[in-house]
């Protein structure tokens, strides 16, 4: 992944999307129930995922659960993981239902839905 050098924070561009997941990368879905919608979850879930260096995103989903889908390491995943399960999130999670995959390489950065 390369990103522009020599330019301020504000002006660095986006790094294009690969042309496919990074080598060992994994994909992870989880579906987080609970009071998880109108509390900044989202945004908050984006930090820190980003944080890992994980891409994805994260909606908002008509049932109440925010579904969240990352790419990146095994480990960056689970560490994510632990953090939705580990009580520190906006809100209240009552479950977190997971699957991990093989990682596609269709995500470029972290987007909120």
């Amino acid at each position: 992944m390369k990103w522009h050098i020599g330019r301020s924070h504000d002006e660095r561009q986006t790094p294009p999307a690969p042309d496919g997941p990074e080598p060992g990368a994994v994909r992870m879905t989880a579906f987080v129930h609970g009071m998880v919608q109108g509390v900044g979850f989202r945004w908050y879930t984006r930090t820190r995922a980003m944080e890992l260096g994980l891409v994805g995103n994260a909606t908002n989903l008509a049932d109440g659960r925010v579904e969240i889908v990352v790419e990146g390491s095994q480990s960056a995943c689970e560490d994510l993981l632990a953090w939705l399960r580990g009580g520190r999130t906006p809100g209240s999670v009552d479950q977190v239902v997971v699957q991990f995959a093989g990682a596609r390489g269709s995500f470029r950065g972290f987007g909120v839905g």
